[in-house]
């Protein structure tokens, strides 16, 4: 009877095993070895994004992901400035509105002390010529997805060998994934209130 036990209960244990997939070739295999597949995750797609993707599709993919990146890089970077106490000197409008006189975070966007419409529309229009006329390889000049140089800015780039250049390729696009769950973790809890250690008061 207790045999009978223990291969009801093998046999139910088994019905929650894994099935076996095999490996076939396909195209996610030729963006497994591509810079960002890095470790502890390795090539990380859960949405299958890329299951029937080729080269132009990953390509598009990866330069959304660096460009949110350095957006919310800047984003975190400005979010953790303000909170501190350090603004902008100076007034923002003829009418005398200091720039520290505006909330920080969403709040600057949203709240009851917001920003006026004008202001708004003022950085959506500069955000979107920096989009439409700068932020991008205006002059076909890039050495990879994402070289917004065009020739002009350098800093240095063209004197660094191809391992360096990778690594810090690949340290930006970590940084730019940190910085998105950062300004996330950011915007939620200034939502939810309290208090986080170096940020002070949300």
């Amino acid at each position: 009877m207790k045999s009978v036990i223990f291969a009801a209960a093998i046999a139910s244990a088994a019905a929650f095993a894994p099935a076996p997939v095999a490996k076939t070739a396909s195209a996610l295999n030729a963006f497994e070895s591509e810079l960002g597949a890095q470790a502890p995750l390795g090539f990380f797609d859960p949405l299958g994004l890329l299951d029937e993707a080729g080269q132009t599709r990953f390509d598009r993919l990866r330069y959304v992901e660096i460009k949110h990146g350095r957006i919310a890089q800047l984003a975190f970077l400005g979010n953790i400035i303000t909170r501190a106490g350090l603004h902008i000197p100076g007034d923002i409008d003829t009418a005398g509105d200091a720039f520290d006189s505006y909330p920080n975070g969403l709040a600057a966007l949203f709240g009851d002390d917001s920003i006026p419409t004008d202001g708004k529309l003022q950085i959506t229009f500069f955000i979107g010529f920096l989009e439409l006329f700068v932020m991008k390889d205006v002059t076909g000049e890039n050495d990879f997805v994402g070289d917004f140089r065009n020739g002009a800015l350098d800093f240095g780039w063209d004197n660094f060998d191809e391992d360096t250049k990778l690594s810090k390729r690949g340290i930006e696009l970590n940084n730019g994934r940190a910085a998105m769950m950062g300004i996330l973790g950011l915007m939620v809890h200034e939502q939810l209130g309290g208090s986080l250690p170096l940020v002070g008061d949300m």
